[in-house]
């Protein structure tokens, strides 16, 4: 049986999730594991785990002719060179989102990507949850018409700490960008323009850093259709995820998953339990469900099905909505290429 074989570059969380997901795909073979700060407690974590290589160095995974693909799962600020490196090299490339903040550097990425003709997957795991997928089926096979709105839902059970604010690109870039790529997934349809209102109502820590905890964001579609997101870095109930279209002939809808569907009910009234409480138990069937697609397609000559068009133009509408609540006006998104 063939087998690909991996590098990890990164080894925190969303890496470690990778790595494990992996080990239950029979065609992938882990065969390094790279960090900055790899020390003796990722080594033992890695020997539990069969993996060989241990490296502080992430060029020892992208110069290793024996590693067929790599996943990048590092700060935001390395992917673009590594993505290069890594397409130099050879290499089919997984990429956690978003390939950067700079839409000129997420193309450069992507030009080495085409010039080597290697396959880049980005990772918006959302897009494999069994609820939104459900609704694309729905929305391709006309089931509702033509798509007139697309509301969107997201709202996290509490904030980051404030090491992650300073560095993360703010709410637009790296929480509200799944939700953008999550509208073109749904919709059918690219995104025109954005009109993007912000306001801090959770922790003035955001406002140290120029970001907001609560946002909303109205979109209009090429193809004429309307969209609207809220955001909201706390919910005190949990994890918050919804989304409906509506169209010429229906609509369709997705509500929370829960530990399990009970349902009290007494003279008191009803009760049933709050959503899953974040992201990596709602979603970890869809990083399973990415993870085993990806290595599917490297194996059998098939395109991935998250591209990097797909993360750059989530890229260029989280942009958008930075410029119009920063200017507080609409922004076309054409207006984003002209910036470079």
């Amino acid at each position: 049986m063939k087998k690909i074989k991996i590098g990890v570059i990164g080894a925190g969380r969303i890496g470690k999730i990778h790595v494990d997901n992996l080990r239950r795909i029979p065609e992938a073979e882990i065969v390094a594991v790279s960090d900055l700060f790899a020390g003796e407690e990722l080594q033992e974590w890695a020997g539990s785990r069969g993996i060989g290589i241990v490296t502080k160095d992430s060029e020892e995974i992208l110069s290793n002719p024996d590693i067929d693909a790599v996943f990048i799962c590092s700060s935001t600020d390395t992917h673009v060179e590594l993505i290069k490196r890594a397409a130099q090299e050879g290499k089919h490339i997984f990429c956690e989102k978003p390939v950067s903040m700079d839409i000129s550097l997420t193309e450069e990425a992507l030009e080495e990507v085409r010039k080597a003709g290697v396959q880049l997957q980005v990772g918006f795991n959302r897009r494999f949850d069994h609820n939104f997928k459900r609704v694309r089926e729905h929305v391709q096979a006309g089931e509702i018409g033509s798509p007139h709105l697309i509301k969107i839902t997201s709202r996290d059970p509490e904030p980051p700490p404030e090491a992650y604010i300073k560095v993360s690109g703010g709410i637009f870039m790296d929480m509200m960008i799944h939700d953008f790529d999550m509208a073109r997934f749904l919709s059918g349809s690219e995104v025109e323009e954005v009109f993007a209102q912000g306001s801090v109502l959770i922790d003035p820590v955001f406002s140290k850093y120029g970001d907001v905890d609560t946002a909303i964001v109205t979109l209009r579609f090429e193809n004429g259709a309307l969209g609207l997101i809220d955001s909201s870095r706390r919910a005190v109930y949990g994890y918050d995820q919804r989304a409906e279209v509506f169209g010429s002939k229906g609509a369709v809808s997705v509500t929370n998953d829960h530990p399990n569907t009970a349902v009290l009910t007494t003279e008191n009234g009803l009760r049933s339990d709050k959503p899953l409480h974040f992201f990596l138990e709602r979603y970890q069937g869809a990083y399973m469900d990415e993870t085993e697609q990806f290595i599917d397609c490297l194996l059998n000559g098939k395109p991935v099905p998250v591209n990097g068009n797909d993360g750059r133009q989530a890229e260029r509408i989280a942009l958008a909505a930075k410029l119009s609540h920063q200017q507080q006006r609409v922004v076309k998104l054409s207006e984003i290429e002209d910036l470079k």
